[in-house]
């Protein structure tokens, strides 16, 4: 039998296709964001190391992996066209495993969240809305470019920010907390619009309005760059506001390096854009974490 005969008849996913279907590459920034949250809590993360753990891991794996699951089955025809080797439309992950995959995953996200508090039940209960509001008809939002980016920044940083200062400090973040995670969040917004680029001939076939798509790959680049570049600025006034210059001038440092790759980025957005995904996303995260450690000083 061939292999395009085997794909056609397969009735049981592959464990492998499995593991490619929730993106272990997509679950570093909640992991990290959640850790921020941690950090700028002020409380010692070895008190709670349990919660630290199983937050980590609630954010990652399984509520990052839900999303991508019900991402790429909302998404199937879409990547028919622009990438035909996924899960689902190679056949690898055969008839409505993928929803099913998707289903299961987010039960298990809400059976965890559980075990992390009111606060940590409540935000995971957000972030399972937010994964199909983003995905699934009739909401989906990710065919705005302006909200489903938005969606999702602030879901992947913004969120597991909040949720690791609050299961930690067993209450709500103090103010400054929240206004960094959201500042984060929203500067998300530029990285997932450059995510967009890879997607932008089926986008376009499909209705899918992402910015590369409505305003083009130049215009929506240069976008992307202030979205990412305003909230680090604000956030870099806060933290001289709050008497704490060296992590400002630290984060000074990262901004200026971003201001570099920027503009390589924006010599060819769409080639570049993958590029840029691995140093100046990079350099924006470090800049989360030192963030987090001047909260922590407060």
């Amino acid at each position: 039998m061939s292999v395009t005969s085997d794909l056609h008849t397969r009735t049981l996913p592959q464990p492998a296709a499995m593991l490619e279907l929730i993106k272990p590459i997509t679950w570093f920034p909640p992991m990290w964001a959640y850790l921020c949250g941690v950090i700028s809590s002020g409380v010692s993360p070895l008190e709670s190391l349990f919660l630290v753990i199983l937050g980590v891991l609630l954010a990652g794996p399984i509520v990052c992996g839900m999303s991508q699951a019900a991402n790429d089955w909302c998404d199937r025809h879409v990547d028919a066209i622009n990438e035909p080797h996924r899960p689902i439309p190679s056949g690898r992950i055969p008839g409505r495993w993928g929803l099913w995959i998707a289903l299961a995953m987010s039960g298990l996200a809400l059976v965890v969240g559980w075990f992390l508090g009111p606060w940590g039940f409540g935000a995971t209960v957000l972030g399972v809305i937010a994964a199909w509001a983003y995905s699934c008809p009739p909401v989906r939002l990710k065919r705005s470019g302006w909200w489903g980016p938005g969606l999702v920044g602030l879901s992947y940083e913004s969120l597991p920010w909040f949720t690791g200062a609050a299961v930690l400090a067993v209450g709500a973040p103090s103010w400054e907390i929240v206004a960094v995670a959201v500042l984060y969040g929203l500067g998300a917004h530029g990285i997932m619009t450059l995510n967009d680029f890879k997607a932008l001939e089926g986008d376009r076939q499909m209705g899918v309005n992402s910015l590369p798509v409505t305003l083009g790959p130049e215009l929506a680049a240069k976008v992307a760059c202030w979205v990412m570049i305003v909230p680090q600025l604000v956030v870099i006034a806060l933290l001289f506001q709050w008497d704490r210059p060296w992590y400002g001038f630290f984060i000074v440092i990262s901004v200026i390096l971003q201001f570099y790759a920027m503009s390589v980025l924006l010599r060819d957005p769409k080639a570049k854009a993958p590029w840029y995904n691995a140093t100046g996303v990079s350099l924006y995260v470090t800049g989360m974490m030192i963030t987090a450690f001047a909260l922590r000083t407060l």
